[in-house]
Protein backbone atom coordinates (compact mmCIF):
# COMPACT_ATOMS: atom_id res chain seq x y z
CA UNK A 1 0.00 0.00 0.00
CA UNK A 2 1.47 3.26 -1.14
CA UNK A 3 0.14 6.78 -1.65
CA UNK A 4 1.16 10.56 -0.81
CA UNK A 5 -0.34 12.50 2.50
CA UNK A 6 -3.00 14.61 1.78
CA UNK A 7 -2.23 18.54 2.70
CA UNK A 8 -4.29 19.05 5.64
CA UNK A 9 -4.68 15.80 6.90
CA UNK A 10 -3.48 15.59 11.07
CA UNK A 11 -0.04 14.37 11.75
CA UNK A 12 -0.64 11.22 13.10
CA UNK A 13 -3.13 9.76 9.98
CA UNK A 14 -0.23 11.14 8.08
CA UNK A 15 2.36 9.33 9.80
CA UNK A 16 0.53 6.31 9.26
CA UNK A 17 -0.21 6.87 5.49
CA UNK A 18 3.98 7.00 5.51
CA UNK A 19 4.68 3.85 7.30
CA UNK A 20 2.26 1.43 5.69
CA UNK A 21 3.74 1.81 2.76
CA UNK A 22 4.62 -1.33 2.52
CA UNK A 23 2.57 -3.87 3.77
CA UNK A 24 2.80 -7.60 3.91
CA UNK A 25 1.83 -9.45 0.63
CA UNK A 26 2.17 -12.86 1.62
CA UNK A 27 0.15 -16.07 -0.14
CA UNK A 28 -2.30 -17.69 2.32
CA UNK A 29 -2.01 -21.32 3.32
CA UNK A 30 -3.23 -23.35 5.94
CA UNK A 31 -1.10 -26.43 7.35
CA UNK A 32 -2.81 -28.84 9.23
CA UNK A 33 0.01 -29.59 11.95
CA UNK A 34 -0.13 -29.88 15.30
CA UNK A 35 2.37 -27.40 16.07
CA UNK A 36 0.48 -24.97 13.65
CA UNK A 37 -2.74 -25.74 15.66
CA UNK A 38 -0.61 -24.61 19.13
CA UNK A 39 0.86 -21.75 17.57
CA UNK A 40 -2.49 -20.58 16.72
CA UNK A 41 -3.67 -20.87 19.76
CA UNK A 42 -0.31 -19.17 21.24
CA UNK A 43 -1.76 -15.88 19.21
CA UNK A 44 -5.01 -16.11 20.79
CA UNK A 45 -3.67 -15.81 24.02
CA UNK A 46 -1.38 -13.57 23.31
CA UNK A 47 1.72 -16.17 24.02
CA UNK A 48 4.66 -14.97 21.46
CA UNK A 49 7.40 -17.21 23.01
CA UNK A 50 4.85 -20.61 22.44
CA UNK A 51 3.69 -18.53 19.15
CA UNK A 52 7.28 -18.49 17.85
CA UNK A 53 8.39 -21.79 19.29
CA UNK A 54 5.51 -23.60 17.39
CA UNK A 55 5.50 -21.74 14.04
CA UNK A 56 9.19 -22.34 13.90
CA UNK A 57 8.54 -26.42 14.70
CA UNK A 58 5.84 -26.55 11.64
CA UNK A 59 8.16 -24.82 9.61
CA UNK A 60 10.27 -28.00 9.79
CA UNK A 61 7.53 -29.95 7.85
CA UNK A 62 6.90 -26.88 5.79
CA UNK A 63 10.11 -25.13 5.44
CA UNK A 64 8.52 -22.98 2.09
CA UNK A 65 4.83 -21.78 3.92
CA UNK A 66 4.62 -18.46 3.72
CA UNK A 67 2.00 -18.03 6.23
CA UNK A 68 4.08 -19.82 8.68
CA UNK A 69 7.44 -17.99 8.10
CA UNK A 70 5.51 -14.55 8.06
CA UNK A 71 3.72 -15.39 11.75
CA UNK A 72 7.42 -16.99 13.19
CA UNK A 73 8.96 -13.90 11.81
CA UNK A 74 6.10 -11.66 13.80
CA UNK A 75 6.43 -13.58 16.67
CA UNK A 76 10.18 -13.00 17.00
CA UNK A 77 9.87 -9.55 16.30
CA UNK A 78 7.31 -8.96 18.82
CA UNK A 79 9.61 -10.69 21.24
CA UNK A 80 12.49 -8.57 20.25
CA UNK A 81 14.42 -11.39 19.14
CA UNK A 82 15.15 -10.36 15.77
CA UNK A 83 18.24 -12.84 15.89
CA UNK A 84 16.12 -15.60 15.32
CA UNK A 85 13.89 -13.83 12.83
CA UNK A 86 16.97 -12.59 10.40
CA UNK A 87 17.09 -16.62 9.18
CA UNK A 88 13.41 -16.69 8.11
CA UNK A 89 13.28 -13.42 7.15
CA UNK A 90 16.14 -13.60 4.38
CA UNK A 91 14.96 -16.84 3.58
CA UNK A 92 11.45 -15.22 2.78
CA UNK A 93 13.29 -12.04 0.88
CA UNK A 94 14.84 -14.81 -1.01
CA UNK A 95 11.67 -16.67 -2.08
CA UNK A 96 10.62 -13.28 -3.83
CA UNK A 97 7.97 -12.89 -0.60
CA UNK A 98 7.17 -9.37 0.28
CA UNK A 99 6.57 -8.53 3.74
CA UNK A 100 6.91 -5.75 6.20
CA UNK A 101 7.72 -7.63 9.07
CA UNK A 102 10.49 -9.27 7.09
CA UNK A 103 11.97 -5.88 5.60
CA UNK A 104 12.29 -4.64 9.26
CA UNK A 105 14.03 -7.32 10.34
CA UNK A 106 16.39 -7.28 7.32
CA UNK A 107 16.51 -3.41 7.51
CA UNK A 108 17.59 -3.49 11.51
CA UNK A 109 20.18 -6.31 10.43
CA UNK A 110 22.00 -4.00 7.97
CA UNK A 111 22.20 -1.24 9.86
CA UNK A 112 23.03 -3.19 13.15
CA UNK A 113 26.00 -4.27 10.92
CA UNK A 114 26.77 -0.70 9.48
CA UNK A 115 26.02 -2.16 5.74
CA UNK A 116 25.12 1.02 4.97
CA UNK A 117 25.68 0.35 1.18
CA UNK A 118 23.15 -2.73 1.34
CA UNK A 119 20.88 -0.50 3.29
CA UNK A 120 20.62 2.07 0.42
CA UNK A 121 20.63 -0.49 -2.18
CA UNK A 122 17.79 -2.05 -0.11
CA UNK A 123 15.46 1.21 -0.12
CA UNK A 124 16.10 2.37 -3.30
CA UNK A 125 14.60 -0.98 -4.53
CA UNK A 126 11.36 -0.20 -2.48
CA UNK A 127 12.19 -3.65 -0.22
CA UNK A 128 11.80 -1.36 2.42
CA UNK A 129 9.33 -0.50 5.33
CA UNK A 130 7.64 2.27 4.21
CA UNK A 131 8.21 5.56 3.18
CA UNK A 132 8.53 8.08 6.07
CA UNK A 133 10.95 4.62 7.64
CA UNK A 134 12.82 4.14 4.30
CA UNK A 135 13.62 8.15 3.95
CA UNK A 136 15.05 9.13 7.61
CA UNK A 137 16.82 5.45 7.58
CA UNK A 138 18.31 6.64 4.07
CA UNK A 139 19.52 9.95 5.76
CA UNK A 140 20.89 8.36 8.15
CA UNK A 141 22.90 5.48 6.11
CA UNK A 142 23.98 8.28 3.57
CA UNK A 143 25.72 10.17 7.29
CA UNK A 144 27.20 6.57 8.09
CA UNK A 145 28.43 6.51 4.81
CA UNK A 146 30.04 10.00 5.50
CA UNK A 147 28.43 11.94 2.76
CA UNK A 148 26.79 14.34 5.10
CA UNK A 149 25.70 16.57 2.27
CA UNK A 150 23.90 14.08 0.12
CA UNK A 151 22.45 13.39 3.89
CA UNK A 152 21.46 16.77 4.67
CA UNK A 153 19.45 17.07 1.17
CA UNK A 154 18.18 13.79 1.63
CA UNK A 155 16.34 15.16 5.01
CA UNK A 156 15.42 18.21 2.99
CA UNK A 157 14.00 16.91 0.67
CA UNK A 158 11.33 13.95 2.71
CA UNK A 159 10.85 17.44 5.03
CA UNK A 160 8.77 19.04 1.91
CA UNK A 161 6.31 15.88 1.73
CA UNK A 162 3.15 17.04 3.02
CA UNK A 163 2.91 15.63 6.91
CA UNK A 164 6.68 14.80 6.90
CA UNK A 165 8.64 17.94 8.16
CA UNK A 166 8.58 17.56 11.77
CA UNK A 167 10.26 14.28 11.68
CA UNK A 168 12.65 15.32 8.91
CA UNK A 169 13.28 18.23 10.74
CA UNK A 170 13.82 16.48 14.07
CA UNK A 171 16.08 13.94 12.84
CA UNK A 172 17.87 16.29 10.95
CA UNK A 173 18.37 18.35 13.98
CA UNK A 174 20.16 15.48 15.51
CA UNK A 175 22.00 14.24 12.65
CA UNK A 176 23.59 18.06 12.58
CA UNK A 177 24.19 18.08 16.32
CA UNK A 178 25.87 14.99 16.02
CA UNK A 179 28.61 16.44 14.18
CA UNK A 180 29.19 19.52 16.06
CA UNK A 181 26.66 21.39 14.31
CA UNK A 182 24.85 22.59 17.60
CA UNK A 183 24.11 26.11 15.73
CA UNK A 184 22.35 24.92 12.64
CA UNK A 185 20.38 22.19 15.06
CA UNK A 186 18.46 24.58 17.36
CA UNK A 187 17.74 27.15 14.35
CA UNK A 188 15.71 23.89 13.32
CA UNK A 189 14.06 23.39 16.80
CA UNK A 190 13.50 27.62 16.96
CA UNK A 191 12.02 27.35 13.82
CA UNK A 192 9.29 24.64 14.60
CA UNK A 193 8.93 25.75 18.25
CA UNK A 194 5.82 24.43 20.16
CA UNK A 195 5.68 21.45 16.70
CA UNK A 196 4.42 18.16 17.76
CA UNK A 197 7.74 16.57 17.80
CA UNK A 198 9.20 19.06 20.61
CA UNK A 199 6.39 18.40 22.80
CA UNK A 200 7.97 15.01 23.89
CA UNK A 201 10.37 14.46 26.71
CA UNK A 202 13.03 13.29 24.62
CA UNK A 203 12.86 15.87 22.59
CA UNK A 204 13.10 17.83 25.20
CA UNK A 205 16.29 16.63 26.43
CA UNK A 206 17.85 16.58 23.13
CA UNK A 207 16.84 20.87 22.98
CA UNK A 208 18.25 20.97 26.71
CA UNK A 209 21.89 19.38 25.72
CA UNK A 210 22.05 21.74 21.63
CA UNK A 211 21.43 25.13 24.19
CA UNK A 212 23.74 24.02 26.61
CA UNK A 213 26.48 23.37 24.41
CA UNK A 214 26.12 26.89 22.97
CA UNK A 215 26.42 28.30 26.71
CA UNK A 216 22.59 29.33 26.93
CA UNK A 217 22.07 27.47 29.52
CA UNK A 218 19.87 29.97 30.96
CA UNK A 219 17.49 29.58 28.07
CA UNK A 220 17.41 26.09 28.43
CA UNK A 221 16.60 26.62 32.38
CA UNK A 222 13.57 28.61 31.36
CA UNK A 223 12.12 26.10 28.68
CA UNK A 224 12.46 23.07 31.21
CA UNK A 225 10.58 24.69 33.79
CA UNK A 226 8.17 25.83 31.42
CA UNK A 227 7.46 22.16 30.00
CA UNK A 228 7.65 20.11 33.44
CA UNK A 229 7.72 22.33 36.73
CA UNK A 230 9.43 21.67 39.57
CA UNK A 231 7.92 17.92 39.84
CA UNK A 232 10.84 16.05 38.35
CA UNK A 233 12.02 12.50 37.54
CA UNK A 234 15.82 11.85 38.02
CA UNK A 235 16.95 12.39 34.81
CA UNK A 236 15.63 15.74 34.53
CA UNK A 237 16.38 16.69 37.96
CA UNK A 238 20.16 16.44 37.13
CA UNK A 239 19.96 18.11 33.86
CA UNK A 240 18.64 20.93 35.59
CA UNK A 241 21.33 20.83 38.72
CA UNK A 242 23.60 21.02 36.31
CA UNK A 243 22.17 23.77 34.23
CA UNK A 244 21.83 25.81 37.53
CA UNK A 245 25.87 24.87 38.22
CA UNK A 246 26.27 26.13 34.31
CA UNK A 247 28.43 23.18 33.76
CA UNK A 248 27.75 21.91 30.15
CA UNK A 249 25.74 18.90 29.41
CA UNK A 250 26.61 16.63 26.97
CA UNK A 251 25.05 15.70 23.48
CA UNK A 252 24.67 11.58 23.83
CA UNK A 253 21.37 11.37 22.56
CA UNK A 254 22.83 10.30 19.34
CA UNK A 255 26.23 9.39 18.76
CA UNK A 256 26.67 7.63 15.94
CA UNK A 257 24.57 6.70 12.33
CA UNK A 258 23.23 3.32 13.55
CA UNK A 259 21.69 5.30 17.19
CA UNK A 260 19.95 7.80 14.59
CA UNK A 261 18.29 4.77 13.02
CA UNK A 262 17.06 3.29 15.87
CA UNK A 263 15.48 6.92 16.63
CA UNK A 264 13.48 6.50 13.65
CA UNK A 265 12.10 3.28 14.47
CA UNK A 266 11.50 4.99 17.94
CA UNK A 267 10.19 8.28 16.51
CA UNK A 268 7.51 6.56 14.31
CA UNK A 269 6.74 3.94 17.36
CA UNK A 270 5.70 7.16 19.77
CA UNK A 271 3.45 8.47 16.99
CA UNK A 272 2.10 5.69 15.78
CA UNK A 273 0.75 5.02 19.23
CA UNK A 274 -2.19 7.53 18.58
CA UNK A 275 -2.95 5.50 15.71
CA UNK A 276 -2.45 2.08 14.82
CA UNK A 277 -2.94 -1.20 17.15
CA UNK A 278 -0.50 -1.55 20.12
CA UNK A 279 0.84 -5.21 18.28
CA UNK A 280 1.95 -3.30 15.71
CA UNK A 281 3.84 0.01 17.28
CA UNK A 282 5.44 -2.43 19.33
CA UNK A 283 7.40 -4.46 16.19
CA UNK A 284 8.76 -0.80 16.06
CA UNK A 285 9.98 -0.21 19.80
CA UNK A 286 11.19 -3.71 19.31
CA UNK A 287 13.84 -2.50 16.41
CA UNK A 288 14.74 0.41 18.14
CA UNK A 289 15.80 -1.65 20.85
CA UNK A 290 17.83 -3.93 18.68
CA UNK A 291 19.35 -1.49 17.44
CA UNK A 292 20.40 0.08 20.43
CA UNK A 293 20.03 -2.02 23.62
CA UNK A 294 20.56 0.61 25.77
CA UNK A 295 17.58 2.79 24.44
CA UNK A 296 15.96 2.90 27.78
CA UNK A 297 12.63 4.72 26.14
CA UNK A 298 12.26 2.08 23.71
CA UNK A 299 12.19 -0.55 26.13
CA UNK A 300 10.11 1.20 28.65
CA UNK A 301 7.71 1.98 25.45
CA UNK A 302 7.53 -1.64 24.85
CA UNK A 303 6.80 -2.94 28.11
CA UNK A 304 3.85 -0.47 28.31
CA UNK A 305 2.35 -1.32 24.85
CA UNK A 306 2.66 -5.56 26.06
CA UNK A 307 0.85 -4.26 29.41
CA UNK A 308 -2.26 -2.38 26.80
CA UNK A 309 -1.85 -5.79 25.16
CA UNK A 310 -2.75 -7.46 28.87
CA UNK A 311 0.35 -9.14 27.91
CA UNK A 312 1.52 -8.81 31.66
CA UNK A 313 4.30 -11.69 31.76
CA UNK A 314 6.21 -10.37 28.93
CA UNK A 315 5.46 -6.64 30.17
CA UNK A 316 7.34 -7.09 33.22
CA UNK A 317 10.14 -9.25 31.92
CA UNK A 318 10.86 -6.15 29.38
CA UNK A 319 10.33 -4.03 32.43
CA UNK A 320 13.30 -5.52 34.36
CA UNK A 321 15.70 -4.91 31.09
CA UNK A 322 16.21 -1.30 32.49
CA UNK A 323 19.29 -1.57 34.78
CA UNK A 324 19.41 -0.42 38.22
CA UNK A 325 21.80 2.39 37.15
CA UNK A 326 19.78 4.25 35.00
CA UNK A 327 17.84 7.53 36.14
CA UNK A 328 14.92 5.95 34.76
CA UNK A 329 14.87 2.70 36.60
CA UNK A 330 12.04 4.08 38.94
CA UNK A 331 9.76 4.44 35.94
CA UNK A 332 10.41 1.08 35.05
CA UNK A 333 9.78 -0.11 38.46
CA UNK A 334 6.53 1.43 38.67
CA UNK A 335 5.51 -0.47 35.75
CA UNK A 336 6.40 -4.11 36.59
CA UNK A 337 4.76 -3.66 40.21
CA UNK A 338 1.56 -2.43 37.89
CA UNK A 339 1.83 -5.50 35.59
CA UNK A 340 2.43 -7.26 38.86
CA UNK A 341 -0.68 -5.99 40.42
CA UNK A 342 -2.53 -6.64 37.43
CA UNK A 343 -1.70 -10.46 37.61
CA UNK A 344 -2.31 -10.55 40.76
CA UNK A 345 0.42 -11.30 42.10
CA UNK A 346 0.45 -8.48 45.12
CA UNK A 347 3.04 -9.39 47.55
CA UNK A 348 5.18 -9.52 44.49
CA UNK A 349 3.94 -5.54 43.56
CA UNK A 350 4.21 -5.07 47.30
CA UNK A 351 7.92 -6.49 47.32
CA UNK A 352 9.01 -4.16 43.96
CA UNK A 353 7.29 -1.10 45.66
CA UNK A 354 9.06 -1.75 49.06
CA UNK A 355 12.40 -1.84 47.34
CA UNK A 356 11.75 1.41 45.20
CA UNK A 357 11.00 3.13 48.97
CA UNK A 358 14.33 2.52 49.65
CA UNK A 359 16.43 2.89 46.45
CA UNK A 360 14.75 6.07 45.51
CA UNK A 361 13.10 7.30 49.19
CA UNK A 362 12.55 11.26 47.87
CA UNK A 363 10.58 10.57 44.87
CA UNK A 364 7.27 11.26 46.14
CA UNK A 365 5.71 9.46 43.01
CA UNK A 366 7.19 6.09 44.43
CA UNK A 367 5.04 6.11 48.17
CA UNK A 368 2.14 7.38 46.18
CA UNK A 369 1.90 4.41 44.03
CA UNK A 370 2.72 2.18 47.20
CA UNK A 371 -0.08 4.00 48.80
CA UNK A 372 -2.63 3.09 46.12
CA UNK A 373 -2.29 -0.62 46.07
CA UNK A 374 -2.04 -0.05 50.02
CA UNK A 375 -5.46 0.88 49.89
CA UNK A 376 -6.30 -1.47 47.14
CA UNK A 377 -5.60 -4.00 49.67
CA UNK A 378 -7.27 -2.24 52.35
CA UNK A 379 -4.68 -2.31 54.34
CA UNK A 380 -5.61 1.48 54.89
CA UNK A 381 -3.19 2.63 58.03
CA UNK A 382 -0.39 1.59 55.32
CA UNK A 383 -1.75 3.37 52.85
CA UNK A 384 -2.10 6.94 54.78
CA UNK A 385 1.43 6.60 55.73
CA UNK A 386 2.32 5.96 52.23
CA UNK A 387 0.40 9.44 51.26
CA UNK A 388 1.54 10.99 54.12
CA UNK A 389 5.47 10.60 52.90
CA UNK A 390 4.68 11.33 49.39
CA UNK A 391 3.01 14.69 49.74
CA UNK A 392 5.47 15.54 52.50
CA UNK A 393 8.68 15.17 49.32
CA UNK A 394 6.47 17.55 47.00
CA UNK A 395 8.54 21.00 47.09
CA UNK A 396 5.62 22.99 46.52
CA UNK A 397 1.69 22.43 46.33
CA UNK A 398 -0.05 22.11 43.19
CA UNK A 399 -3.76 21.41 41.89
CA UNK A 400 -2.30 17.64 40.29
CA UNK A 401 -1.92 16.44 44.13
CA UNK A 402 -5.34 16.47 44.28
CA UNK A 403 -6.27 12.80 44.02
CA UNK A 404 -3.49 12.34 46.35
CA UNK A 405 -5.47 14.24 49.15
CA UNK A 406 -8.75 12.40 47.25
CA UNK A 407 -6.89 8.81 48.00
CA UNK A 408 -5.75 9.83 51.50
CA UNK A 409 -9.02 10.71 52.33
CA UNK A 410 -10.89 7.22 51.37
CA UNK A 411 -7.98 5.64 53.13
CA UNK A 412 -8.94 7.74 56.42
CA UNK A 413 -13.06 7.19 55.67
CA UNK A 414 -12.25 3.65 55.84
CA UNK A 415 -10.25 3.78 59.16
CA UNK A 416 -13.38 5.63 60.73
CA UNK A 417 -11.03 9.09 61.04
CA UNK A 418 -13.90 11.24 59.42
CA UNK A 419 -12.45 14.44 60.69
CA UNK A 420 -9.03 14.08 58.46
CA UNK A 421 -11.08 12.54 55.84
CA UNK A 422 -13.17 15.07 55.35
CA UNK A 423 -10.37 17.73 55.72
CA UNK A 424 -8.55 16.12 53.08
CA UNK A 425 -12.18 15.72 50.72
CA UNK A 426 -11.90 19.27 51.20
CA UNK A 427 -8.57 20.32 50.50
CA UNK A 428 -8.57 18.29 47.10
CA UNK A 429 -11.69 20.35 46.73
CA UNK A 430 -9.42 23.53 47.26
CA UNK A 431 -7.03 22.33 44.72
CA UNK A 432 -10.21 21.53 41.81
CA UNK A 433 -12.93 22.92 43.29
CA UNK A 434 -15.35 21.21 40.20
CA UNK A 435 -13.83 17.25 40.55
CA UNK A 436 -16.63 15.18 40.37
CA UNK A 437 -15.64 12.31 41.82
CA UNK A 438 -14.47 14.10 44.78
CA UNK A 439 -17.64 16.13 45.22
CA UNK A 440 -19.62 12.67 44.55
CA UNK A 441 -18.00 10.89 47.53
CA UNK A 442 -17.46 13.61 50.13
CA UNK A 443 -21.21 14.76 49.61
CA UNK A 444 -22.31 10.77 49.51
CA UNK A 445 -20.29 10.46 52.89
CA UNK A 446 -22.16 13.34 54.70
CA UNK A 447 -25.62 11.99 53.10
CA UNK A 448 -24.56 8.82 55.21
CA UNK A 449 -23.52 10.42 58.30
CA UNK A 450 -26.94 12.44 58.05
CA UNK A 451 -25.39 15.80 58.24
CA UNK A 452 -25.08 19.08 56.21
CA UNK A 453 -27.69 17.24 53.60
CA UNK A 454 -28.07 20.70 51.93
CA UNK A 455 -24.03 20.95 51.39
CA UNK A 456 -24.45 17.69 49.73
CA UNK A 457 -27.05 17.82 47.78
CA UNK A 458 -25.20 21.06 45.85
CA UNK A 459 -21.85 19.27 45.97
CA UNK A 460 -23.31 15.77 44.05
CA UNK A 461 -25.80 17.90 41.64
CA UNK A 462 -22.99 19.82 40.56
CA UNK A 463 -21.02 16.31 40.37
CA UNK A 464 -24.12 15.00 37.86
CA UNK A 465 -23.91 18.23 35.94
CA UNK A 466 -20.27 17.19 34.98
CA UNK A 467 -20.38 13.66 34.67
CA UNK A 468 -24.53 13.16 33.63
CA UNK A 469 -23.83 9.37 32.83
CA UNK A 470 -21.88 8.28 35.86
CA UNK A 471 -24.30 5.78 37.58
CA UNK A 472 -22.31 5.85 40.92
CA UNK A 473 -22.79 9.93 40.59
CA UNK A 474 -26.73 9.68 39.94
CA UNK A 475 -27.33 7.11 42.48
CA UNK A 476 -25.65 9.61 44.48
CA UNK A 477 -27.96 12.11 43.42
CA UNK A 478 -31.16 9.79 43.98
CA UNK A 479 -29.84 8.96 47.73
CA UNK A 480 -29.11 12.40 48.77
CA UNK A 481 -33.04 13.09 47.88
CA UNK A 482 -34.27 10.22 49.42
CA UNK A 483 -32.47 11.16 52.76
CA UNK A 484 -33.78 14.65 52.85
CA UNK A 485 -37.57 12.87 52.24
CA UNK A 486 -37.80 14.27 48.63
CA UNK A 487 -39.02 10.98 47.65
CA UNK A 488 -40.51 11.60 44.19
CA UNK A 489 -37.80 13.64 43.18
CA UNK A 490 -35.49 10.29 44.49
CA UNK A 491 -37.02 7.73 41.87
CA UNK A 492 -36.28 9.42 38.57
CA UNK A 493 -32.57 9.82 39.54
CA UNK A 494 -32.70 6.06 41.02
CA UNK A 495 -34.49 4.70 37.73
CA UNK A 496 -31.56 6.48 35.48
CA UNK A 497 -29.12 5.64 38.03
CA UNK A 498 -30.19 1.30 37.51
CA UNK A 499 -30.24 2.42 33.96
CA UNK A 500 -26.71 3.05 33.78
CA UNK A 501 -25.35 0.39 36.05
CA UNK A 502 -28.88 -2.62 35.69
CA UNK A 503 -26.33 -4.84 37.40
CA UNK A 504 -24.87 -3.19 40.43
CA UNK A 505 -26.27 -4.35 43.61
CA UNK A 506 -26.46 -1.17 45.53
CA UNK A 507 -27.53 0.51 42.73
CA UNK A 508 -30.67 -1.85 42.72
CA UNK A 509 -30.85 -1.97 46.31
CA UNK A 510 -31.33 1.92 46.85
CA UNK A 511 -33.89 1.85 44.26
CA UNK A 512 -35.85 -0.67 45.94
CA UNK A 513 -35.67 1.70 49.31
CA UNK A 514 -37.16 5.28 47.14
CA UNK A 515 -40.10 2.53 45.40
CA UNK A 516 -40.95 1.15 48.77
CA UNK A 517 -40.92 5.11 50.26
CA UNK A 518 -43.32 6.42 47.40
CA UNK A 519 -45.45 3.58 47.98
CA UNK A 520 -44.20 1.02 45.12
CA UNK A 521 -44.47 -2.27 47.10
CA UNK A 522 -44.30 -4.68 44.67
CA UNK A 523 -41.75 -2.79 42.77
CA UNK A 524 -39.34 -2.30 45.43
CA UNK A 525 -38.89 -5.92 46.47
CA UNK A 526 -38.53 -6.78 42.89
CA UNK A 527 -35.68 -4.47 42.77
CA UNK A 528 -33.94 -6.10 46.30
CA UNK A 529 -34.59 -9.41 44.91
CA UNK A 530 -32.34 -8.25 41.80
CA UNK A 531 -30.01 -6.81 44.29
CA UNK A 532 -29.75 -9.90 45.65
CA UNK A 533 -28.46 -11.62 42.14
CA UNK A 534 -25.60 -9.35 41.67
CA UNK A 535 -23.83 -10.75 44.90
CA UNK A 536 -23.95 -8.02 47.42
CA UNK A 537 -21.54 -7.64 50.33
CA UNK A 538 -22.31 -10.07 53.27
CA UNK A 539 -23.97 -7.11 55.37
CA UNK A 540 -25.54 -5.81 52.41
CA UNK A 541 -26.93 -9.19 51.87
CA UNK A 542 -28.41 -9.64 55.14
CA UNK A 543 -29.98 -6.26 55.63
CA UNK A 544 -31.68 -6.88 51.98
CA UNK A 545 -32.93 -10.24 52.81
CA UNK A 546 -34.41 -8.64 56.32
CA UNK A 547 -36.16 -5.97 54.10
CA UNK A 548 -37.72 -9.02 51.85
CA UNK A 549 -38.80 -10.43 55.09
CA UNK A 550 -40.34 -7.43 57.16
CA UNK A 551 -40.56 -4.22 54.73
CA UNK A 552 -38.24 -1.41 55.13
CA UNK A 553 -40.30 0.41 57.98
CA UNK A 554 -39.35 -2.26 60.10
CA UNK A 555 -36.11 -2.56 59.17
CA UNK A 556 -35.22 1.45 59.57
CA UNK A 557 -36.82 1.00 63.25
CA UNK A 558 -35.01 -1.59 64.20
CA UNK A 559 -32.10 0.11 63.22
CA UNK A 560 -33.57 3.41 65.71
CA UNK A 561 -33.36 5.26 62.13
CA UNK A 562 -36.50 7.96 61.65
CA UNK A 563 -39.24 6.67 59.78
CA UNK A 564 -40.22 7.21 56.13
CA UNK A 565 -42.55 9.96 55.86
CA UNK A 566 -46.09 8.96 54.69
CA UNK A 567 -46.30 10.34 51.16
CA UNK A 568 -47.34 7.67 48.63
CA UNK A 569 -51.44 7.10 48.96
CA UNK A 570 -51.94 7.34 52.81
CA UNK A 571 -49.10 4.20 53.05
Amino acid sequence: MTGKVMAGRPLVAALCVAVLGSAAGTAKADPNTGAYLAARQAVLLGDYQAAADNFTRALTRDTSNPMLMENAVLSFLSLGELDRALPIAERMEADGLQSQAASMVLMAAEAGNEEFDLLLERIDQERGTGPLVDGLTAAWALMGKGDVSNALTKFDALAAEDGLGPFAGYHKALALAMVGDFEGAEALFAQDAGGPLQMTRRALIVRLQILSQLERDAEALALLDDMFGTDLDPALADIRAALVEDAVLPFNMISSPVDGIAEVFFTVATFLRREAGDDYTLLFSRVASYLRPEHIDSILLSASLLESMERYELAVTTYRQVPANDPSFHAAELGRAEALRKLDKLDAAVEVLGQLTRSHPDLPVVHVTLGDLMRQLERFADATKAYDRGLSLYPSEEQAQWFIYYARAIAYEQQDIWDKAEADFRKALELNPDQPQVLNYLGYSLVEQGVKLDEALDMIERAVAARPDSGYIVDSLGWVLYRLGRYDEAVVHMERAAELMPVDPIVNDHLGDVLWAVGRVREARFQWTRALSFEPEEKDEKRIRRKLEVGLDVVLEDEGAKPLAQVANGN
